[in-house]
């Protein structure tokens, strides 16, 4: 259904819907523009599948994390972190015989974490004069811009800085970064030229920013990577309030908004979803931006949130009704789903049969927020806990 001037257009709506899936499979580069707000790596398998039947997907990505190599990057350069921008584009590189194998192979590779430091920096030297069998391996004029923006990193990398473990991808995105003026745009386009990434991905903001959350018992925790529990000690009180940081070390609140051109990409959108993945660090992250609510509200095209299946280790308490409340708070509704200019969410898509939603659902409490439900098949024996990426990817577009 969508609304354009006052004018309401429904349809019947079927999910999955096999003639929509097929038109779309057959011409994907025509397939439609359905938006993301995450990060991290769980909507991977999702984008995987999703390239098959459009090439016109839109990922805008939290730049926060501050934890593994990202935070390495960013200590040496003062930074949004690019790991999550690589992950994504990875995910949703052309993996056909027509796309660049060998780029991908580099841009996945991560140097050895038990190297010396001497090795190590041996290691990215040959790279960037070409030796490396994996650069070697990419054709030209490819190896040359590869090789070109591997050098821009290596002479502004600090005598300090530790590489064991690094991401090339990371590191070409870092030394575009760095040649270009400090601008993430220009790198993130050109390296989706070379991976062949079949949809668009952008940070949602290009600062150097980290999170805050306030817990139920009063503690203020900085930093996304003592969030998600992988590195640090899990939560043991739950988030009640994110925001922005500057820094890790102090409080110091921080804001942040949009730019036009990302206001533009939501503007576009066909359909947009709020995706499985990390509630707090991910998911809401990504909407702290002042200018996402009312993008996304001006834009009458359909919104879902589709709900962790999985227990997920940043949201101790509450059910699915509890996570779209928070969604909707996030988004500045104030009447349900709606907020000044239009409608921030219209469904919950949920498997009809699973039972390990945390915290449970219950179809009247989404109702109630005036919210549709819908239910099909998103879990498999052979992905259980997870959502299957075909199935989610195959409902989400029999939705545009």
């Amino acid at each position: 259904m969508s609304d354009q001037g006052g004018l309401t257009i429904s349809r019947p709506l079927r999910v999955p819907d096999p003639v929509r899936l097929a038109r779309y499979g057959r011409a994907p580069e025509l397939g439609p523009t359905i938006l993301f707000f995450s990060g991290g790596t769980g909507p991977g398998p999702l984008c995987r599948e999703l390239i098959q039947y459009t090439h016109n997907s839109i990922h805008l990505i939290t730049p926060f994390d501050s934890g593994g190599s990202s935070a390495v990057l960013r200590r040496a350069f003062a930074m949004p972190a690019v790991g999550d921008l690589r992950n994504r584009m990875m995910a949703l590189a052309d993996m056909s015989v027509r796309g660049n194998a060998e780029v991908r192979r580099l841009f996945s590779y991560r140097l050895p974490p038990e190297a010396d430091a001497r090795e190590l920096r041996q290691r990215l030297e040959d790279m960037v004069e070409g030796d490396d069998p994996l650069v070697a391996a990419v054709p030209d004029p490819l190896r040359k811009i590869i090789r070109n923006h591997l050098g821009y990193f290596l002479a502004e990398m600090p005598d300090h800085f530790d590489l064991a473990g690094a991401s090339i991808g990371n590191l070409v995105l870092v030394g575009g970064y760095l040649n270009n003026g400090r601008h993430l745009d220009p790198v993130v386009f050109l390296f989706t030229k070379l991976a062949e990434v079949r949809g668009v991905v952008r940070p949602v903001v290009n600062q150097d920013l980290h999170l805050s959350a306030r817990l139920a018992d009063g503690r203020l925790i900085l930093g996304q990577h003592r969030l998600t529990g992988k590195n640090e000690p899990p939560l043991s009180s739950p988030i009640v309030k994110l925001g922005l940081n500057q820094g890790l070390d102090q409080e110091r609140p921080a804001s942040a908004a949009i730019r036009p051109k990302v206001a533009r990409l939501v503007a576009t959108a066909e359909l947009i979803c709020y995706p499985v993945g990390s509630f707090y660090s991910s998911l809401l992250a990504s909407l702290l931006p002042s200018g996402i609510g009312e993008a996304v509200a001006a834009n009458p095209c359909p919104k879902v949130f589709v709900p962790n299946t999985a227990p997920d280790s940043e949201a101790l308490t509450g059910g699915v009704a509890q996570r779209v409340a928070e969604l909707l708070g996030a988004l500045g509704a104030q009447e349900g789903a709606r907020r000044d200019g239009g409608r921030v969410l219209d469904y919950v898509l949920l498997d009809r049969q699973w039972q390990g939603y945390p915290g449970g659902w219950d179809r009247r409490s989404l109702e109630d927020m005036g919210l549709g439900v819908i239910e099909t098949e998103l879990v498999t024996p052979d992905s259980a806990p997870l959502t299957d990426g075909r199935l989610l990817a195959e409902a989400l577009l029999s939705l545009v």
